[in-house]
């Protein structure tokens, strides 16, 4: 099934495909940025034209932002933060109607603070419910609060180098979990070949500004020649794995690859065999507890009597 779909995905893509690839080693992106000569150009991975069209849309201004996260063309905690902020980078340096209006303010730089924190506000209607996108415009409040603006240039500035900040953070952050991730499954599991990885829902570089978390370890496994299988649970009802994942997995050439539906985790175990379930959480509390994807809880208890690890 994986591979008659990435076929597919192959023949229906176009010039996009380059743009597939990130700058950090050839690993998928799910975002394009650039900031030159004071013009921002920014670009999402369509996401509901995966896993057959390999699509990257254009995002002119906030409108566009907050219509990419609400249709769920983009989608991921992180990415959804990260797609915020950009957006509004782009808003406030190439959007010519938001350009001329920020001209034609008056008020000095409180006057263009709250023009901003505005925009901040319109951006968290997209998704109430994501705590990562409310963090990601107070951290971005903050340091406009406390930057030493004296004028509208200095506020823009401070928006577009933090949004920049935060999105190369990401990254290097994901590949801090992945490294971190392998270190310990490795010193865990010696087998000459490496690691047997089962996963759920989409945690790679679809769901961040690149890398992957969950899905990040076993791309860092795969990148030290240490993975020696991954099988991805479909995740219904919005089947991320199937759709998402599947397609990261095959654009990446990961060993041994497999899909499979959630009902079979168990089975697959028991007849492949395991040796980490490696998942994400979209939240985790200060006293321990998770909240992630629904049929996580399923295959943490499957791991848990087949006495395979669940990171």
């Amino acid at each position: 099934i994986l591979k008659k779909q990435h076929k597919k995905h192959i023949n229906n893509s176009n010039n996009n495909d380059a743009a597939a690839m990130s700058n950090n080693g050839d690993n998928l992106r799910s975002l394009t940025f650039s900031y030159e000569n004071g013009t921002a150009k920014f670009t999402v991975l369509d996401q509901l034209a995966l896993p057959h069209e390999t699509t990257y849309v254009a995002i002119r201004n906030i409108e566009d932002a907050w219509d990419a996260i609400r249709s769920m063309r983009i989608r991921g905690a992180p990415l959804i933060a990260i797609v915020a902020v950009l957006g509004l980078a782009v808003e406030l340096t190439s959007n010519a109607k938001t350009v001329k209006e920020l001209d034609g303010l008056t008020g000095g730089v409180e006057e263009v603070k709250t023009f901003v924190f505005q925009k901040m506000d319109y951006l968290k209607t997209s998704r109430p419910t994501a705590v990562n996108l409310f963090n990601a415009m107070e951290e971005l409040k903050g340091i406009v609060d406390n930057a030493d603006n004296t004028s509208r240039e200095d506020v823009v500035n401070s928006i577009v180098t933090h949004a920049q900040y935060m999105l190369e953070r990401d990254v290097s952050d994901n590949k801090a979990i992945g490294s971190h991730g392998a270190d310990d499954l490795l010193a865990r599991h010696t087998h000459p070949d490496g690691v047997r990885v089962v996963t759920i829902c989409n945690t790679g570089s679809l769901a961040t500004a690149g890398w992957g978390t969950a899905l990040g370890v076993a791309r860092e496994l795969q990148h030290r020649n240490k993975l020696r299988s991954i099988a991805a649970l479909e995740t219904r009802p919005y089947n991320q794995g199937s759709r998402l994942t599947a397609y990261e997995i095959m654009t990446e050439n990961m060993p041994n690859p497999c899909l499979i539906c959630d009902s079979m985790a168990a089975s697959y175990i028991r007849a492949k065999g395991a040796d980490a379930c490696v998942v994400g959480a979209d939240r985790v509390c200060a006293n321990g507890d998770t909240a992630n994807k629904i049929g996580t809880f399923q295959l943490s208890i499957i791991a848990k009597e087949m006495g395979v690890n669940l990171v």
